[in-house]
């Protein structure tokens, strides 16, 4: 039986009820996995982890700030066969790490992600979004596919590797993936394309009986937010296209954009009395800000614009 490591990365004070619920779960899992927390560069969280789970590894990234430096911070660390990551905010059903593993049985069978379902909040439920959005808020949207079969990428939010294909790929990509709250994507999808390229005739596996509750926070159930994660979902696009390649990059988003969103539209306006209306605003509001996103990381080429409360400021992103 392959050993296994669940990593779980985190930045923030501000969640550490959810990183409790996190952690607890992964350490409920019956194959008694070897559980790692990484702290991104903040001291104070990372002291709290420290004093709170004595009998866990908890580790300070080591690697640039962010998401990708701290996951490659938790491979790093550990000598398990197969490592998987949990967010600090979704809490895995008991038989959500066996149904990874049982896809890994496959030898050819490098990663496989699981089913990642929308905890809302209370007061605002799914607001606006649509089935079709919620890759926004880091959840399993319509689109994917409702039963076990290969997949181009996974959902970062709940997914497993074989450590040594992700050695093999060189790690996550710094430049890519959220940092702190600017939410920036595609690191695991690029994983899995380099993964694909070094390794052929590797698969990526969606096994959606694998499944964890992902909470969305409150702030994430608006039209600013839905507007300013697609936009940055664009940016992150552009990013990986230059990197793995215009074909491999936007591959599944084709389909996604010529077969999916147009029923999702026609749908929500059969619906106008009863929030359709917004919703269809919403899935053009998506689109059209993840289109201007992709153009603006196209023309910039080498860095990419982040925008915090109240500056702009630009970030080297890297080069092929």
């Amino acid at each position: 039986m392959s050993s296994v490591a669940v990593v779980i990365c985190a930045y923030t004070q501000l969640r550490w009820g959810d990183l409790q619920d996190s952690v607890e779960s992964a350490k409920r899992q019956p194959e008694h996995p070897e559980v790692i927390i990484v702290i991104d560069h903040e001291p104070e969280l990372f002291a709290r982890a420290v004093a709170r789970w004595p009998e866990l590894r908890v580790l300070e990234n080591t690697e640039e700030r962010g998401l990708s430096g701290a996951r490659n911070t938790g491979v790093a660390r550990t000598d398990a066969d197969v490592v998987a990551f949990l967010d600090d905010d979704a809490t895995a059903d008991e038989d959500w790490l066996g149904h990874m593993l049982a896809a890994l049985d496959d030898p050819d069978v490098v990663g496989v992600g699981g089913r990642a379902t929308p905890s809302w909040p209370t007061v605002t439920g799914a607001g606006p979004y649509s089935d079709e959005l919620l890759w926004i808020v880091g959840c399993s949207y319509a689109g994917l596919p409702e039963t076990a079969g290969d997949v181009r990428n996974v959902i970062g939010s709940s997914m497993a590797f074989r450590r040594d294909a992700i050695l093999l790929a060189g790690g996550f990509r710094e430049g890519l993936g959220r940092v702190g709250t600017q939410p920036l994507g595609c690191e695991e999808t690029e994983l899995c394309i380099r993964i694909a390229q070094v390794r052929p005739g590797s698969r990526i596996r969606h096994e959606p009986r694998s499944n964890v509750s992902h909470r969305v926070s409150a702030d994430r159930v608006t039209m600013r937010y839905l507007r300013r994660r697609s936009y940055y979902e664009g940016i992150s696009k552009a990013v990986l296209s230059r990197r793995v390649g215009t074909g491999d990059s936007l591959s599944s988003e084709s389909t996604y954009l010529t077969r999916v969103i147009p029923g999702a539209v026609a749908r929500e306006l059969r619906s106008v009395g009863r929030g359709g209306g917004l919703r269809a605003f919403a899935i053009a509001l998506s689109v059209l800000s993840t289109v201007v996103g992709y153009g603006v990381g196209r023309f910039l080429g080498g860095v990419v614009v982040v925008a915090p409360a109240n500056r702009v400021t630009r970030q080297p992103v890297g080069t092929l």
